[in-house]
């Protein structure tokens, strides 16, 4: 009877210690649970963020080709403008029968006829093909300052709808913070088994490793993930703009109503396109150095993912 009182006090310490490891290995648990899978959330964005990127990289490439191409049209069309100073010195002179640049050719082909100048049909022939030929160049010009000005608007858009939904959303938050508050939970159950002695130096070891892994969570700026999302949604927001305009403008310049009609009008509308297509070019590179910087972030946060998964393997 008098080992009894020894008995029940051995009994006692082994059910302190069974119930302290059990909540060490409870709260371990939590943390498992709760930190668990923000990882495959986290590289879903820094994906996403990596494709913007391209996206946008290959809007400002369109936009920087457009706006070489306006540059290219503007020298072709300042050699077709020199044709017609050609025509209107002629006029001015008192040609007056020379009222186009068909007349023109034709008459600078008599005149050399009559003056017995050898092949000189031929060469007038010639010129009359060049100026030909600068008309159509002038042509596709615009018309491919059109298309990439429409690509440019295109991955614009595209990059300002996955820079709209490229966010850290409330669930993925709520779990971020849920992981956060298990941690410290874990951290204050380590600090009173340690105090009790009441589990092993390795199983001890282990939920310090845990702690100091997961809660760096606390410490992750997850609100920069978010404002470049917002700064880049907004920079191919307006890109996409810039774009549609100049896209329109582009055609409207190039369409055979303008280049038929009012030509100060049409060197205005090129002059615009070109502008538009610089602008685009711009913030669409905005945008471009916006996603990348939000990849940067983002892997930041995955790295802390990454860690505190390890450690709970």
């Amino acid at each position: 009877m008098r080992g009894m009182p020894l008995c029940f006090a051995g009994y006692l310490m082994i059910q302190s210690v069974a119930l302290a490891n059990t909540e060490l290995v409870a709260a371990i648990e939590n943390v498992r649970a709760a930190c668990g899978g923000i990882s495959n959330e986290l590289n879903h964005l820094k994906q996403m963020a990596g494709i913007n990127t391209a996206i946008t990289g290959v809007g400002t490439v369109a936009g920087g080709v457009a706006l070489g191409i306006g540059i290219a049209k503007a020298r072709v069309d300042s050699q077709v403008d020199e044709y017609q100073e050609i025509i209107d010195a002629l006029t001015a002179v008192g040609a007056k029968q020379v009222t186009s640049v068909e007349m023109f050719y034709d008459t600078f082909a008599d005149a050399l006829a009559e003056t017995g100048t050898k092949n000189g049909t031929q060469f007038a022939r010639q010129l009359k093909n060049k100026q030909s030929q600068l008309e159509q160049k002038s042509k596709n010009l615009g018309n491919w300052r059109t298309g990439t000005l429409a690509v440019s608007t295109a991955t614009n858009i595209a990059g300002a709808v996955i820079a709209g939904g490229n966010k850290v959303m409330g669930n993925l938050k709520s779990q971020i913070d849920g992981c956060v508050a298990t941690v410290k939970t874990l951290g204050n159950v380590r600090l009173q088994a340690y105090v009790a002695k009441s589990d092993s130096d390795a199983e001890l070891k282990r939920a310090e490793d845990i702690v100091n892994a997961c809660g760096e969570w606390e410490y992750v700026n997850l609100d920069s993930i978010n404002k470049r999302s917002v700064a880049a949604t907004v920079a191919s927001g307006v890109g996409a703009g810039l774009g549609v305009v100049g896209t329109v403008t582009s055609a409207s310049a190039n369409s055979n109503k303008i280049r038929d009609g009012d030509a100060n009008k049409e060197k205005n509308l090129n002059t615009a396109a070109n502008v538009l297509a610089g602008g685009t070019t711009v913030v669409s590179g905005v945008a471009t150095v916006f996603n990348a910087t939000q990849i940067a972030a983002i892997q930041n946060a995955v790295r802390v993912a990454e860690n505190c998964q390890g450690v709970l393997k």
